[in-house]
C-alpha cells in the first residue's frame, strides 16, 4: 500500500516510512492512496477463524509489497497476546469488548500492532525514534504498555492535568524506563496542537527521530480494522453465509476507531452502517446533520477519553467520503449527555448484571436509539475500556464498583512519575533538550 498525505496527495510514503513519520511534513494524515479490494480474503472467515488468524492475513493482504509472509505472522503473534470478545445483551445489541489487552482498553489493539511493527522496521537499522503523543486518557497508557522496554524507542506521553481517571493516569505514569509522562497544564485537545506543532517543526522532527502513536498514525489504524473483520465474521455460520442488517456502534473522540471500522468496510466487510457516539464534544453528529464543521474547545465530560473539540481523523473521513451527503449515508451521528450516561450505566447494571465504562453506556444508549428507529437491525457496540478504569463515576452511577482486574489493581501501590509542562511547544523543546 502507498499512503499520501490528506493535505497533499504528492507527499507520498510506504507503510514502513508512514509509521516513523506519523504526521506528513505538511501537518496532513497519511491515508490509502487506494482501497484494496479483499472480499476475497473476507468472504472465507466465519464464526470458527480466530481473531489472530484475520490478523495474520489481513496484514499480509495489505502490506505484501512491504514484508514477507512470516514478517506479518511475526508482528501479528507479538503483538496479540490478548483477543476481543462478543457479548450478547439482547437479541439485537451485542458488546464488542475490547479491553482486554495489557491497559484494559481499545488502544491496546493499535498501540502493540504498531510497536510490534516498529521492531520489525528497526531490527535491522542502528537507529532510534522517539514516539511522541497525546492522550485524553487511554492511548497514554496503551501506548505506555505496548512500547514499554522495546529496543531503540523512547516514548514521551502528553496528558492533560487533572482530566484522566486516577487509574488512567496511574497507567501511563508509573512505569518509568524508557515512557516518559509530561502532565500537561491544559485540555487534550492543548497537548494534540503541541504534538502536532512539534511535527510541523521539521529541524526538530528531524533532530530527535520523532513519531506519533495517536491515531494520527496509520500504524494505530490498519490494526484497529482487524477487531471489526472479526465480530463481522463471528456473525458467520460458514464462509457461505451471508451478514444482513449489521451495524457498528462506535464511541468516538478522535474518530480514528469509527475511521478504522469504515476503512474495513471498504475493503470489503459488508455492513449496513455505522454510529458515532459522541458525548458533549458532539462536533461530527453536527457537521452529519448540518454539513457544517465546526471545532469547538473540548467539554470535560465523564466519558473523558472522548473529550475531543476536534477531531483529528475528520480528515481522512474527508478522504473517504467526499461530500457530507455521501457520509450522513453510511455514518449516523448521535451525542449523549452526561447525566443520561450515568443513567444508562445504572440501568445496564440492574437490568443485565454487567458493568459499562462511561464510553460503553454513550455506545449503548446510541445503539438503542437507533434501534428505536430501524427495528430490524442487529448491532455491535464497541466495548472501548474496562468499567474498573472509571472507578469515580461507576460509584456515582451505580454506588458499586467493578472487580478490579489484577492488572490494574497493582498499579495503584505504584508511585506517580512525571513532569509538569505548559502546554507550549518552547516546554517541550526544553524536555527533549534536557532529557535526550
Amino acid at each position: 500500500m502507498i499512503f499520501y498525505s490528506t493535505r497533499n496527495k504528492e507527499d507520498k510514503a510506504t507503510y514502513g516510512q508512514a509509521i516513523f513519520k506519523g504526521l506528513a511534513e505538511d501537518g496532513g494524515l497519511y491515508h490509502p492512496e487506494t482501497m484494496p479490494d479483499l472480499r476475497e480474503i473476507f468472504d472465507n472467515f466465519d464464526k470458527t477463524t480466530s481473531f489472530l488468524e484475520i490478523a495474520e492475513k489481513t496484514t499480509y493482504a495489505l502490506l505484501s509489497d512491504e514484508i514477507s509472509q512470516e514478517q506479518a505472522h511475526q508482528i501479528c503473534h507479538r503483538a496479540f497476546k490478548f483477543k476481543p470478545e462478543l457479548k450478547k445483551l439482547s437479541s439485537k445489541i451485542s458488546i464488542l469488548e475490547l479491553f482486554h489487552g495489557p491497559s484494559a482498553a481499545f488502544k491496546d489493539f493499535g498501540a502493540s500492532f504498531l510497536a510490534s511493527s516498529m521492531e520489525t522496521y528497526l531490527a535491522d537499522k542502528n537507529e532510534r525514534a522517539v514516539i511522541l503523543t497525546a492522550t485524553s486518557g487511554d492511548t497514554g497508557s496503551a501506548v505506555a504498555r505496548a512500547f514499554y522496554k522495546k529496543d531503540n524507542i523512547d516514548v514521551i506521553i502528553l496528558y492533560p492535568s487533572g482530566r484522566v481517571s486516577p487509574l488512567q493516569e496511574k497507567s501511563l505514569t508509573t512505569l518509568g524506563e524508557n515512557i516518559h509522562a509530561l502532565e500537561v497544564n491544559g485540555t487534550f485537545d492543548d497537548c494534540q496542537r503541541v504534538v502536532k506543532e512539534a511535527f510541523q517543526d521539521l529541524n526538530l522532527k528531524k533532530e530527535y527521530s520523532l513519531s506519533s502513536a495517536n491515531s494520527i498514525n496509520i500504524g494505530r489504524l490498519i490494526p484497529q480494522s482487524f477487531y471489526y473483520i472479526w465480530a463481522w465474521a463471528q456473525q458467520k455460520s460458514n464462509p457461505d453465509d451471508k451478514v444482513n442488517n449489521l451495524t457498528f456502534c462506535v464511541p468516538s473522540g478522535n474518530f480514528g476507531n469509527l475511521t478504522a471500522g469504515i476503512l474495513a468496510s471498504k475493503w470489503g466487510m459488508n455492513v449496513n452502517k455505522f454510529i458515532a457516539a459522541t458525548n458533549a464534544n458532539n462536533v461530527i453528529p453536527k457537521f452529519l446533520e448540518t454539513g457544517e464543521y465546526k471545532a469547538i474547545p473540548s467539554i470535560a465530560t465523564y466519558s473523558n477519553a472522548m473529550d475531543v473539540g476536534d477531531p483529528s481523523n475528520f480528515e481522512r473521513l474527508k478522504e473517504i467520503y467526499k461530500d457530507n451527503k455521501e457520509m450522513s449515508a453510511e455514518v449516523e451521528g448521535v451525542f449523549v449527555d452526561d447525566q443520561t450516561t450515568l443513567k444508562v450505566m445504572e440501568d445496564v447494571y440492574n437490568r443485565k448484571d454487567y458493568f459499562v465504562c462511561p464510553h460503553t453506556a454513550v455506545g449503548y444508549e446510541a445503539s438503542s436509539r437507533f434501534l428505536e428507529k430501524n427495528p430490524e437491525a442487529k448491532i455491535i457496540s464497541l466495548a472501548t475500556a474496562h468499567p474498573a478504569k472509571f472507578l469515580e463515576v461507576t460509584d456515582e452511577a451505580l454506588g458499586v464498583i467493578p472487580p478490579i482486574p489484577q492488572r490494574l489493581k497493582s498499579l495503584l501501590k505504584k508511585d506517580k512519575i512525571a513532569e509538569k509542562i505548559n502546554p507550549t511547544l518552547e516546554d517541550l523543546k526544553f524536555f527533549l533538550v534536557k532529557n535526550f
